[in-house]
């Protein structure tokens, strides 16, 4: 379902309440990013906020539902984004609180990414082959 492009700048306002917000297309729909932190989910006319365990009771209190599809074989997947909360729709100021708790999730997420990614071994520069002393040099440019 295409995303409507007005309700698209909606979205972006009420998230540009928490930091810098652009879009992206992806999955159909849109990816929203908050300082460059990948914060929603825009699919159709419903906005989604990226949780985690610590944000996710959160949104069940207030009634939102995660962001689900259905695969080829017709098995269920329920990703890690909710929608938001009807009155957040309204204003960035009631956006704001719930922009926030997406954006703590997403830090906790790239965190989790960063200290789980193996460590790279440090790249040693070549050895070079010892110098001869300039005295050694000479005698074999002389013969």
């Amino acid at each position: 379902m295409p995303v409507d492009t007005e309700f698209l700048a909606h979205c972006l306002e009420l998230l540009g309440a928490a930091g810098s917000a652009r879009a992206r297309r992806m999955f159909g729909g849109h990816g929203l990013y908050v300082d460059e932190l990948f914060v929603a989910l825009l699919i159709g006319d419903v906005l989604y906020l990226r949780t985690d365990d610590e944000t996710r009771e959160a949104f069940r209190a207030a009634s939102s539902a995660p962001f689900d599809y259905a695969t080829r074989d017709g098995q269920r997947i329920v990703m890690s984004y909710w929608a938001a909360p009807q009155e957040a729709m309204e204003s960035p100021a009631l956006m704001l609180p719930w922009a926030r708790l997406a954006i703590a999730s997403a830090l906790r997420a790239a965190a989790s990414k960063r200290s789980a990614a193996p460590r790279k071994a440090r790249a040693t520069a070549p050895q070079a082959a010892p110098l001869k002393p300039a005295s050694a040099r000479a005698r074999g440019a002389r013969r």
